[in-house]
């Protein structure tokens, strides 16, 4: 991947945004050109691109951003006429190379989080009331309740975490990273606090495959004596 061609996409994607230059992640999506394809090798910063091709960055390109990602997922809403599992969310990018990964929409936060954003986004505009409807029955209070029982659903983003208390670690899984460490911290001995937390689809198998990992350093239960190695691993993970 030469650094023209790289240009030259930032220039076409940009005029087809009506001269707005993208976003690092909806530039991946548009164009399949990877972060890793000019960071560190053309440019140290995505503005850097940018004023190399000719555009001034935008100072809220990040919101901008994430009303796209949004605007990406109202449409799938009413393509399905529902609010999409994460297993939708994989099988519309693989079908439709425009669409973003289920990875991208994974940085909105958890369906409830989501959901909520998207009804803030459809209640400052008009002909959105099927999204709304739907988006509602995401944030009620029943939709809240269900989604504390843990793993029980593929459309809920859970977290997998590294916690840790004195010198060992527990490997766990949660919706709600947070108020784990908090439970945690009320039962054990030695402060705890949260290292690192995973968002999954799969809470579950993703849980089981750092246990089987970690196996010679297990300790007790969900607890391993983890060397920094192992610890630099886990953190490398932002998504599973």
């Amino acid at each position: 991947m030469d650094k023209q061609h790289i240009i030259n996409e930032i220039v076409r994607t940009a005029e087809k945004n009506g001269g707005r230059p993208l976003g690092r992640q909806r530039f991946f999506s548009e164009t399949g050109i990877k972060e890793s394809e000019w960071y560190g090798k053309y440019w140290a910063r995505w503005s850097d691109a940018l004023k190399e091709a000719g555009y001034t960055p935008n100072a809220k390109q990040g919101s901008y951003e994430e009303g796209w990602l949004i605007e990406q997922l109202i449409s799938f809403i009413q393509e399905i006429g529902s609010f999409p599992t994460f297993a939708e969310l994989r099988l519309k990018a693989r079908k439709d190379k425009g669409f973003p990964s289920h990875s991208t929409f994974a940085r909105l936060g958890n369906r409830i989080e989501v959901a909520g954003k998207i009804l803030d986004y459809c209640h400052q505009k008009s002909g959105y009331d099927d999204v709304i409807s739907i988006c509602q029955s995401i944030t009620s209070i029943e939709s809240k309740e269900d989604d504390e029982a843990e793993g029980t659903d593929d459309s809920i983003l859970a977290y997998v975490y590294l916690l840790k208390s004195g010198r060992y670690y527990k490997i766990g899984r949660s919706n709600f990273v947070g108020r784990r460490e908090y439970e945690l911290s009320i039962q054990l001995p030695e402060r705890a606090s949260i290292v690192h937390s995973i968002s999954t689809d799969d809470p579950t198998g993703i849980e089981a495959y750092w246990h089987k990992r970690f196996k010679d350093r297990r300790k007790n239960g969900e607890w391993f004596e983890l060397t920094g190695n192992d610890v630099k691993a886990f953190k490398k993970r932002k998504f599973m």
